[in-house]
C-alpha cells in the first residue's frame, strides 16, 4: 500500500472540510469517537473540545488518543495518529487563542460564517490540546495512482503465505 510523502500528508492534511475523528478512553475503559473540526500547523493537530464534552473530560483523565483523518473519494488517503494530547490553553483562556479557533473555523465554513459560528458560540468555552507529529505514531496510506502497480497494495500481513499477492514461497 502506497504511503504518503511527508508533502503529500501536509497537503492533505491542509485541505478544507475534512473531518477527523478522535478516539479517547473513557474511565470504563471503553472507547468514545467524535467527529470534530482541526487545524494542521507547525507539525501538530490542533483541535477543541468545549468545556463540557466528554470526550474532554476523558482527555483531562488520560491523555492518549487516536485520530483518524480520511477521505471517501479515491485515492482514499488516510492519516492515523496515536499519542498524547497536549492540553495548550486550558478554559478560561479563549481570548488568548481566539484566532487559531477562527483559523479552524475557516477551514469548515466560508470566512463570514466562521466569523458568525465563532461569535455565536464565544459563551461556551473552550479548552486548545494538540498532538505534536514529532512525538507521535503516524501512518499514513493511500491507493495506487496513475502508473502505480494496482496489485498487491496491501500490507503482507492481511495476505495468506502462499496465495496470488503473499511475498512468501509456497
Amino acid at each position: 500500500m502506497p504511503v504518503l510523502s511527508p508533502a503529500e500528508r501536509d497537503a492533505f492534511l491542509a485541505e478544507r472540510e475534512i473531518v477527523m475523528r478522535i478516539a479517547v478512553v473513557r474511565s470504563d475503559g471503553s472507547p468514545l469517537v467524535t467527529p470534530i473540526w482541526f487545524l494542521h500547523e507547525d507539525d501538530a493537530i490542533y483541535f477543541t473540545p468545549r468545556e463540557q464534552s466528554e470526550w474532554f473530560a476523558c482527555l483531562r483523565r488520560d491523555s492518549r488518543a487516536a485520530l483518524c483523518i480520511d477521505e471517501q473519494p479515491l485515492p482514499y488517503r488516510k492519516v492515523i495518529i496515536e499519542g498524547e494530547a497536549e492540553l495548550v490553553y486550558d478554559i478560561g483562556h479563549d481570548d488568548e487563542w481566539r484566532d487559531l479557533y477562527r483559523r479552524i473555523a475557516k477551514r469548515y465554513v466560508d470566512e463570514d460564517a466562521a466569523e458568525g459560528y465563532v461569535q455565536n458560540t464565544i459563551d461556551q468555552p473552550r479548552g486548545l490540546y494538540r498532538i505534536l507529529l514529532s512525538r507521535a505514531r503516524v501512518k499514513t496510506w493511500r491507493m495506487p495512482l496513475a502508473g502505480e502497480p494496482a496489485q498487491g497494495i496491501w500490507h503482507q500481513r492481511y495476505y495468506r503465505p502462499g496465495s496470488k499477492y503473499s511475498h512468501e514461497e509456497q
